[in-house]
């Protein structure tokens, strides 16, 4: 992990984030890629502040992507700390225009999302994946190396920033749950 990473904290990005309105699937801007992002951009910063605002007031939240808040843009948070399958956990962290540059330990798991709130469903992801991408406010570039649930929660993410929910990375119809649990 790159120390600008371990050294990030959301009060870095010097405003207070509002608190935005999650849509829901079939709202075009799921299925649509974001654009890249400027990172040093005021806009793109306020972005940030408001991901990290919106996602600490959802329970059960563990990331939230702009695509999520109606904007696309590649620009996402992410924060697995509190959750009980976390193994390795970096805090909470925005990232933009973040890539996966290498993956392994593919395995299956559950998820799913906020914006597709009555449903779950088995998806195969990578269990170790580097990611590159740039802290917002900064522009600083970032190589992330993280594994289990925080590696799932990264590609998830970055899904969401590419147009793509779980729903479109499941097997088929008999990997998707009705949700069990409202949070």
């Amino acid at each position: 992990m790159s120390d600008a990473l371990a050294d990030w904290k959301p009060d870095v990005l010097g405003v207070e984030g509002k608190v935005l309105p999650v849509v829901t699937a079939p709202a075009g801007v799921l299925s649509s890629e974001g654009a890249e992002v400027d990172p040093a951009d005021p806009a793109v910063v306020q972005l940030a502040a408001d991901l990290v605002a919106t996602m600490r007031v959802s329970p059960g939240c563990v990331g939230l992507a702009a695509p999520q808040v109606g904007v696309g843009a590649q620009v996402f948070v992410v924060d697995v700390t509190e959750h009980p399958k976390t193994v390795t956990a970096h805090g909470t962290f925005v990232l933009c225009n973040a890539r996966v540059v290498e993956a392994s330990r593919w395995r299956p798991g559950r998820e799913g999302c906020m914006s597709v709130p009555d449903l779950t469903g088995d998806v195969k992801r990578a269990g170790r994946v580097v990611v590159e991408a740039v802290l917002p406010g900064t522009g600083e570039p970032v190589r992330l190396t993280t594994d289990a649930f925080e590696a799932r929660a990264l590609q998830h993410e970055i899904d969401h920033c590419a147009g793509k929910l779980f729903l479109d990375r499941v097997a088929g119809a008999h990997a998707i749950y009705q949700r069990k649990v409202y949070l």
